[in-house]
C-alpha cells in the first residue's frame, strides 16, 4: 500500500504541545532527539485483490479546503517545538511533518451556523467542509452495499440509514484516504457496527436478553471459528443468517484486503473491547442498575468509538507498526480519544434519548442520579468531564509526539485527531438525528 503522506491538519495538536510539552520537548532536545530523514524510505505495501465486486481504486480529488485549522485560541508559537514539530528539511523528508507551516497559522474559519450549533461551551475545533464529490460518492457506494451486498437493512429502514449520513461522516474523518475504496474500509465497517447495535441491543429489535449469545456470534465473522470440518459448514452458513452478520463478515473481508495482519488483528481486539461494553450495559439494563459515575465511564472506555480511529492508518493507506501502536503511551492517547468522542455522543444524543421508550444510560443522566443535582446541572457537568478528557488527549499525544518523532507515530497522532474532530463535526451537523436540550 503506498504511503499517501499525512492527513489536513485539523486539530489543535500543536497548539496542545505548545501548551503542554515544553518539559518533554527539552528533554528530548537534551537526548539529542531528531527524526531520521531517511526513516520513512520502505517499499510501497504491494496492492492485495479485493473481493469480486471491487473495481479498481477510484482516485478523486483531495478533500477541497482542507488547509489547516487551529485551535480556538491563537498562540504564539515555541520555536524548540515548532523545530521537533515542523521536523527536518531537504529531500527526501517530505514524509516526516506533524505539522508545516508556511506562514503564521490564521484563526479558525467560523462554523456554519445553518447546519446545527455546536453545544455552548464544548471544547472543540472546527474543520473544513468534507469535500462533497468524496461525499457523493462514498454515499452511493455504501448504499448499494448496505443494500444489494449485505442486505443491513430492510426497505422501511431506508430514511433512517440516508439520515445517518455515514458517506459526510467518514469523509470528514478521513480526509487523508488516498482513495474512495480506502474510506469504504471504514464505511462499511462503521454500517456494520450499527448493524449490530440496532439489531442486537437499541433501536430495531435489540435486547439485554440474550446479547452475549449474539454478539459471541457475530464476533466469529470478525475472528473466524477455526473448527473441525465436520461443524465448519454450519457455522459458515450462519455468517449469512443475519444482517448484522452478513454485515461484519462482508465489511471484514473488504477491510482484510487492504490491512496487514497486525492491522486486521488490531481491530478485532478493538471490536473485542466494543463487545465488553455492549454487554456491561446490557447486565445494567437487565437489572435496572444505574452504575457509579466512575463506573458509566468504565464502561464507556469499552463501549464506545475506539474502533474507529484505531483503523486511522489503514484507512490513510500506511502502518503503524504493533510495537509502537502497543506502547502504555499511545494506548493511553488512543484510549482518551476515543473517551472523548463517546461523551460527545451521549452529550448530542441526549435529547433523542429522552424521548425513546425506556432508561436510556447516559453520563448526564448518571451524573444527576448520583451526584443530586438538576438535569441542566448534570449535563452542563458531563460538558466539562468531555473537555477535562479532550485536554487530556491533546496533552498526552503532544507529549508523545515530542519524546517519539517518528514518522509512523507523528502520522498516526495526526490522523487520529483529525479523526477525533471530524466525529464531532458529524454530531454537531447531523440535524436529522440530534438536537441540543434547552439549557442555555
Amino acid at each position: 500500500m503506498p504511503d499517501p503522506g499525512l492527513s489536513p491538519l485539523q486539530s489543535s495538536l500543536p497548539a496542545a504541545a505548545d501548551r503542554f510539552g515544553d518539559h518533554v520537548l527539552d528533554q528530548a532536545h537534551t537526548a539529542g532527539v531528531e527524526a531520521d530523514a531517511d526513516a520513512d524510505a520502505r517499499p510501497a505495501r504491494p496492492a492485495l485483490p479485493g473481493p469480486p465486486s471491487v473495481l479498481a481504486p477510484a482516485v478523486l480529488a483531495p478533500a477541497a479546503g482542507a488547509g489547516p485549522e487551529g485551535a480556538a485560541t491563537v498562540r504564539q508559537p515555541n520555536p524548540a517545538l515548532e523545530r521537533i514539530l515542523r521536523g527536518p528539511s531537504g529531500l527526501g523528508t517530505a514524509g516526516l511533518y506533524l505539522v508545516r507551516r508556511e506562514e503564521p497559522p490564521a484563526p479558525p474559519a467560523p462554523e456554519a451556523p445553518e447546519e446545527g450549533k455546536p453545544i455552548p461551551g464544548l471544547y472543540h475545533h472546527p474543520v473544513p467542509e468534507p469535500d462533497p464529490v468524496r461525499v457523493a460518492e462514498v454515499s452511493r457506494r455504501i448504499k448499494a452495499w448496505a443494500v444489494d451486498e449485505v442486505q443491513a437493512y430492510p426497505p422501511e429502514w431506508e430514511d433512517q440509514f440516508d439520515g445517518f449520513s455515514v458517506g459526510r461522516y467518514m469523509v470528514a474523518c478521513h480526509p487523508d484516504a488516498p482513495t474512495v475504496d480506502h474510506l469504504m474500509i471504514a464505511t462499511r465497517l462503521m454500517v456494520a457496527e450499527n448493524a449490530v447495535d440496532d439489531c442486537y441491543c437499541e433501536d430495531h429489535g435489540g435486547s439485554p436478553i440474550g446479547l452475549g449469545s449474539r454478539l459471541l456470534l457475530a464476533h466469529t465473522a470478525l475472528d473466524p471459528l477455526h473448527t473441525t470440518k465436520e461443524y465448519e459448514s454450519g457455522w459458515a452458513q450462519s455468517l449469512q443468517s443475519d444482517a448484522p452478520r452478513r454485515a461484519y463478515h462482508s465489511a471484514m473481508e473488504y477491510f482484510s484486503q487492504q490491512a496487514t495482519s497486525s492491522q486486521a488483528d488490531r481491530f478485532r481486539h478493538d471490536m473485542a473491547r466494543l463487545h465488553m461494553g455492549y454487554l456491561a450495559e446490557a447486565a445494567w439494563a437487565e437489572t435496572d442498575h444505574v452504575p457509579e459515575v466512575w463506573e458509566y465511564l468504565a464502561m464507556r472506555q469499552f463501549n464506545n468509538f475506539r474502533p474507529c480511529p484505531t483503523i486511522t492508518d489503514t484507512v490513510g493507506g500506511y502502518e503503524l507498526p504493533a510495537d509502537l501502536h502497543a506502547q502504555p503511551a499511545m494506548q493511553r492517547v488512543i484510549a482518551l480519544a476515543g473517551n472523548a468522542t463517546t461523551i460527545v455522543n451521549d452529550l448530542y444524543s441526549y435529547t433523542k434519548e429522552l424521548a425513546s421508550p425506556g432508561r436510556h444510560l447516559n453520563l448526564p443522566v448518571v451524573i444527576a442520579e448520583h451526584e443530586d443535582c438538576s438535569e441542566q446541572e448534570a449535563y452542563l457537568k458531563a460538558v466539562e468531564v468531555h473537555n477535562d478528557l479532550m485536554r487530556d488527549f491533546e496533552t498526552e499525544a503532544a507529549a508523545l509526539a515530542a519524546a517519539c518523532p517518528v514518522p509512523s507515530v507523528l502520522r498516526f497522532l495526526r490522523g487520529v485527531a483529525v479523526w477525533v474532530d471530524g466525529n464531532h463535526y458529524w454530531h454537531r451537523t447531523n440535524t436529522y438525528r440530534y438536537s441540543l436540550p434547552d439549557f442555555w
